[in-house]
């Protein structure tokens, strides 16, 4: 068994962060589908129900770069383990709050705390794919961690639904709770930092691993990190991460205002919101995966200019033509259908955004993806709290349309990023080794 094992460990490790992936969007996700349970319990208008949505990206956002560099210099292994207890703790808080005065800056606190500790998972994922994975395999690496999103948030409404009806909304924060600690134990003892240390690794993995690393394996083992001087001084990063700052803004919507706007505004009931908010999620778990595995195939026969870039430029561009056409349908279901195919459309590009980031920034990926993600979660910030103050100011299909403009921005900002640039210290880096 270990045999077999070690031929393929590295797949074994992102099939895992896989699972993590959609642990942590089961956590996250679970809320908006509770909100309106929790809205009549707290008596909470929706402005005060988007302040709390928000707090939680907020914490995510600000401690994207700071978790990107903790997984740069203790590792994804150790990092992982302690964010999944973390989040664990305050998935279990947000359960606890009772009815009292106050309760808004209570959950507020709870949920920026919540997305302190879940700000580690990608910065520490992308971290453990530039050090296992080669660089051709990585669209496909990044496409299944990220097809995590949405099979976590996908049986999120389900699962949360039937817990809630049956149990009430805190029982559904405790499943949460529970199944992102069982997780996180089973992580931290499969899990290894770099393919040197772990015992079920061949000879031959391991020389496939080295041969396909975009910098030298011992550069690796420098500890040399990027200075932030040349991280911020690089267009490359700044595009990538702006491109980011418009995919975070429209994938929010869908994690945080998509089930309300089912339920809500297009009349559907309970369950039929549950079923079909859905479909977004299964068609970014599809797009995701359809989006890694057309990355590397296209980047094998064309080059990362169109295997990357231009793949990611030609899906968010979709999902804009997707976004602002869904709002039109006047069918509650066909309208849930086309928005889910904008959702599916923006979910072709994640890996390029990923895949991009662990290329440039090699040894320092954690801490470059971890900036570029600070960009997407500042994004779904804003659409946390400016979707409702947007719907109740002019209407909902506005709130959809400016996410469809960003997403045209996004797809622009693409077509200028070079996937073959490095940054400048790593550059001197490479050639001082």
């Amino acid at each position: 068994m270990t045999s077999y094992l070690g031929s393929r460990i590295r797949w074994i490790l992102i099939v895992w962060m896989f699972v993590m992936s959609a642990v942590a969007y089961l956590d996250r996700v679970n809320i908006s589908i509770a909100a309106q349970a929790i809205q009549r319990d707290f008596q909470l208008s929706d402005i005060q129900l988007g302040w709390i949505f928000s707090a939680f990206v907020i914490g995510y956002a600000l401690s994207q770069a700071p978790g990107g560099w903790m997984a740069d210099r203790f590792g994804p292994r150790r990092v992982l383990t302690g964010g999944v207890v973390w989040w664990g703790l305050f998935t279990s808080l947000s359960a606890l709050v009772p009815p009292m005065a106050g309760v808004v800056i209570v959950l507020i606190v709870v949920r920026f705390l919540l997305g302190v500790g879940e700000a580690v998972v990608y910065p520490a994922s992308n971290r453990l794919v530039a050090s296992w994975i080669p660089s051709q395999e990585r669209g496909l690496a990044n496409g299944l961690i990220f097809t995590g999103v949405g099979a976590g948030a996908g049986i999120t409404p389900p699962l949360i639904t039937y817990v809630l009806t049956h149990y009430g909304w805190r029982w559904s924060f405790w499943v949460s709770a529970i199944v992102g600690c069982l997780a996180g134990i089973v992580w931290y003892f499969l899990a290894r930092d770099r393919p040197q240390q772990h015992p079920w690794v061949t000879k031959a993995e391991l020389a496939h691993i080295e041969a396909g690393l975009p910098e030298p394996p011992a550069e690796l083992e420098t500890g040399k990190a990027v200075p932030w001087k040349a991280i911020l001084a690089s267009k490359d990063v700044l595009l990538v991460t702006a491109s980011y700052f418009a995919y975070g803004y429209t994938a929010y919507i869908f994690f945080s205002w998509f089930f309300i706007y089912l339920s809500r505004v297009r009349g559907l009931d309970l369950k039929a919101s549950a079923v079909y908010s859905m479909l977004p999620f299964m068609a970014m778990a599809g797009g995701s995966l359809a989006g890694g595995f057309l990355s590397d195939r296209l980047m094998k026969a064309y080059g990362k200019r169109m295997g990357r870039c231009g793949l990611a430029a030609v899906g968010i561009g979709l999902a804009a033509v997707f976004v602002a056409l869904g709002t039109q349908v006047e069918s509650a279901k066909l309208a849930s259908i086309v928005l889910a195919g904008g959702a599916g459309a923006l979910y072709l590009s994640q890996s390029s955004y990923w895949s991009v980031t662990a290329d440039i920034a090699g040894p320092s990926a954690g801490t470059v993806s971890g900036l570029m993600n600070m960009g997407g979660q500042i994004g779904s910030a804003v659409t946390a709290s400016l979707t409702p103050f947007i719907a109740q100011r002019f209407s909902w299909p506005a709130s959809f349309q400016v996410a469809a403009a960003l997403c045209a921005f996004g797809a622009l900002a693409w077509l200028l990023v070079d996937p073959h640039a490095e940054l400048a210290a790593r550059k001197e880096a490479s050639r001082t080794i």
